[in-house]
């Protein structure tokens, strides 16, 4: 059997709150629904058109938790993970049913704190991005925290002591 590659990453808006459940097994898991939005100008007519669609994600553990905690109707949301797809005999109906979503790796949450509309304080938002980074494998989502201030890429034409302005690379 060959390896194969499955990633997906998606940008949107949550479509409504959060659902989380608790399984059998005592795990919890948080289902969004993320609306991605694409526009594109009609070729015939030259009119402006847009579609929206619907993605199922399910968020697991320690990520559910964050949805639950921080994500609400509307909020913009990144959401890296796998795609699914999964049957079962639906018992209400008879039928057999393919279901296929997302399954959340990381959840990064976009859009900021304090420009929300929320009356978020500094403490609080400090502990958002904690929770953030804690959710996150990778850094990119401390991007505002004490210490990431520069903006890439990095101009190194403005560096003093430098007599052919070449930026060496240590490796």
């Amino acid at each position: 059997m060959s390896r194969g590659f499955n990633r997906t990453i998606l940008m949107g808006n949550l479509a409504k709150d959060p659902d989380i459940r608790v399984t059998q097994n005592k795990q919890k898991v948080a289902r969004l629904t993320v609306a991605v939005g694409k526009q594109w100008k009609d070729k015939q007519t030259g009119e402006a058109k847009s579609h929206t669609d619907f993605i199922n994600v399910s968020a697991w553990g320690f990520t559910a938790d964050i949805c639950e905690k921080y994500l609400s109707k509307g909020k913009p949301v990144l959401i890296e993970g796998r795609i699914s797809v999964r049957d079962f005999d639906d018992p209400k109906t008879g039928k057999h049913v393919w279901i296929t979503e997302v399954i959340a790796e990381n959840v990064t949450l976009l859009g900021g704190g304090q420009n929300s509309g929320q009356d978020n304080t500094e403490p609080q938002s400090r502990a958002n991005t904690a929770s953030r980074a804690e959710a996150s494998a990778d850094m990119g989502s401390l991007r505002d925290e004490t210490g990431f201030e520069d903006e890439f890429p990095l101009d190194f034409s403005t560096c003093e002591g430098q007599q052919n302005r070449e930026v060496q690379i240590p490796f």
